[in-house]
């Protein structure tokens, strides 16, 4: 039989490794973050709404991260053209060892060229395609600023140039998490990355992206495993879903195993890619579970 004493050290050997829970997500602000963001009209790279849209980050991130580093580049396209893009890389405790890597793209689409788009030369308002992951980071920057800082290195990135030019022959897209994959900051690289990307609508089911399950299992196993420990297992299977190409592929050939958060089904749907990717459609009860999940990761213990 285990001594009383004993025992009573072991639970509180075990609480202290714990450590604190994390600071609550409020999804109703994410929700206005993404109404904000559309607000701002398309964020087409080159536009005056994107570089509204990326001033507005800027004195958002300043104040709330310890150090912000942005990323300023032009990138010249297949057809000639000069795309002005900004990377903002939010940094909480820069010194720290022990980093994660939150990631979410907010530029948007030039053309609503989904196979079902009423319009396709219209430009995509992109509330859950870029607007969702920008809200559910934002609303993490908030959480982090009012618990005095996470327990240990985070960083979250905002690229652009995700959306702009073609899957098909990855040409002109992922511009933004190529360029810093290619140019990290100096200092500690993360220990893993997790990419969010269209995680706004109601009822989602984010299964297991292909590139992550082959790319980075361990860290799929740990994103599904905290969100099912926090009730969220019905938005986020155990179940294998078709690789994408996105962000975290070129976090991926830059050696961070980093995987996508994204709702698989969200790609075959009538709102993706076309005019309808409006604010309307986004669920704060998803913005929720999601920044839950993404609070979860950065708090719990190291293992």
């Amino acid at each position: 039989m285990t001594p009383r004493w004993l025992l009573a050290a072991l639970i509180f050997g075990t609480s202290c490794q714990e450590g604190p829970p994390p600071p609550p997500f409020d999804g109703q602000a994410a929700l206005a973050y993404v109404t904000r963001q559309v607000a701002f009209g398309p964020r087409i790279p080159g536009t005056e709404a994107h570089r509204r849209m990326g001033d507005w980050l800027d004195s958002l991130l300043t104040v709330r991260a310890d150090t912000l580093v942005v990323q300023a580049f032009d990138h010249v396209t297949l057809a000639g053209d000069t795309l002005p893009l900004r990377n903002f890389l939010a940094r909480f405790r820069p010194e720290a060892e022990d980093r994660i890597l939150l990631v979410a793209h907010w530029d948007t689409r030039p053309r609503a060229d989904a196979a079902g788009s009423a319009n396709k030369e219209a430009p995509v308002p992109g509330a859950n395609d870029g607007g969702s992951g920008v809200g559910v980071l934002l609303g993490v920057a908030d959480a982090i600023a009012s618990a005095g800082g996470p327990p240990r290195g985070v960083d979250l990135l905002l690229v652009d140039g995700e959306d702009y030019g073609v899957f098909a022959d990855s040409a002109d897209v992922l511009i933004g998490s190529t360029w810093f994959a290619r140019n990290l900051p100096p200092g500690p690289r993360p220990r893993y990355a997790v990419l969010f990307d269209l995680v706004g609508a109601p009822n989602p089911r984010f299964a297991q992206e292909g590139y992550s399950l082959t790319g980075a299992p361990g860290v799929v196993r740990r994103v599904w495993e905290t969100a099912e420990r926090l009730g969220h297992g019905a938005m986020f299977p155990a179940e294998s879903g078709i690789p994408i190409k996105d962000d975290h592929l070129p976090l991926q050939h830059a050696g961070i195993p980093a995987v996508d958060v994204i709702d698989l089904r969200f790609l075959n749907g009538a709102i993706w890619h076309t005019p309808d990717d409006t604010p309307d459609k986004v669920s704060a009860a998803t913005l929720q579970a999601v920044g839950e999940v993404a609070l979860a990761l950065l708090w719990e213990p190291a293992r």
